[in-house]
């Protein structure tokens, strides 16, 4: 079953301002621009993603979701997560595409086995595929067949609701716990987590710059 991919996008000037007790702005908008391309990468390399779109006006964001063969709209783009997914649903179901599959920018250590997983695990439409972040509170994948099959939702408590939303359209949601997609990076907390496990992201080589991060102090 070909999904099509989502991934939302912020302006980088704004994006992961929770970890400006951690990092300085410059640094920030780096880590953010390497996570999306963590992800981009990712996605690029799973066989049965039928196409990659990135809901963004950010330009360099732009730019590399074209480098690895994606699509770039602005539609809904400042309307936060769940307006850039909503749109990106929309666009999507009025092309007749058969799915989608949406995941955030701040997930770096997801890989294409677990997306594959994911696909593998996804049903016939109409189905939802949902994967939790660590805390089961957010909502870090989901795959709608159709793009809009349930109605989405994201913020803190987001999973719970979702799980809901799918049963309230006569939809059995599937659940899968995948550790990479799982760990979302939007606080300090998150950026120490994801430090003590090594990988080859480019996230993590950001991060490496700051020797204060390696030790496991913060940049006040």
């Amino acid at each position: 079953m070909d999904l099509w991919s989502v991934v939302p996008v912020k302006e980088r000037a704004s994006a992961k301002e929770r970890l400006a007790p951690m990092l300085p702005p410059e640094v920030r908008q780096s880590l953010a621009l390497a996570m999306l391309e963590d992800v981009l990468v990712a996605l690029s390399a799973t066989p049965g993603i039928a196409g990659l779109l990135v809901v963004t006006v950010d330009p360099e964001s732009r730019r590399m979701a074209a480098r690895y063969g994606g699509r770039a709209i602005e539609v809904g783009a400042r309307d936060g997560h769940t307006g850039a997914v909503a749109a990106a649903a929309r666009l999507l179901a009025a092309e007749g595409r058969p799915g989608m599959l949406t995941l955030p920018g701040d997930i770096p250590l997801v890989t294409p086995a677990e997306i594959a997983q994911l696909l593998a695990a996804h049903p016939p439409a109409p189905s939802f595929t949902i994967v939790p972040s660590h805390d089961e509170q957010g909502s870090n994948a989901v795959a709608c067949s159709p793009p809009d099959a349930v109605p989405l939702r994201f913020g803190e408590n987001s999973f719970y609701p979702h799980l809901q939303a799918a049963e309230a359209r006569g939809i059995r949601p599937t659940v899968l716990h995948l550790p990479g997609i799982a760990l979302d990076i939007d606080n300090p907390e998150d950026v120490v987590s994801f430090m003590r496990t090594a990988s080859p992201t480019r996230a993590r080589a950001v991060l490496a710059e700051d020797r204060k991060l390696l030790a496991g102090g913060f940049r006040r």
